[in-house]
């Protein structure tokens, strides 16, 4: 798991696509600029979606790793 300090943490397990993108922009829309969000997720598809709503939005994908099954993204707002 990332040692990468972050502000927000969300835990979207359980959660099918849309869920965890959708929840992910009301947190981060919520954060200041320059903050992190740590998200936990279980969607298989999750990973290649966080990589595409960076890619759209801006925001910085900082980390994207698997452990045990749960898939861990740290995203810095822009």
């Amino acid at each position: 798991m990332s040692g990468t300090a972050f502000d927000v943490e969300l835990d979207v397990r359980q959660l099918a696509c849309p869920l965890p993108i959708l929840r992910a922009k009301k947190s981060l829309s919520a954060m200041s600029a320059g903050q992190v969000l740590r998200i936990v997720a279980t969607d298989k598809g999750s990973p290649k979606d966080f990589v595409d709503f960076c890619s759209k939005t801006g925001n910085e994908l900082l980390s994207s790793t698997e452990v045990g099954g749960e898939f861990i993204f740290l995203i810095r707002r822009r």
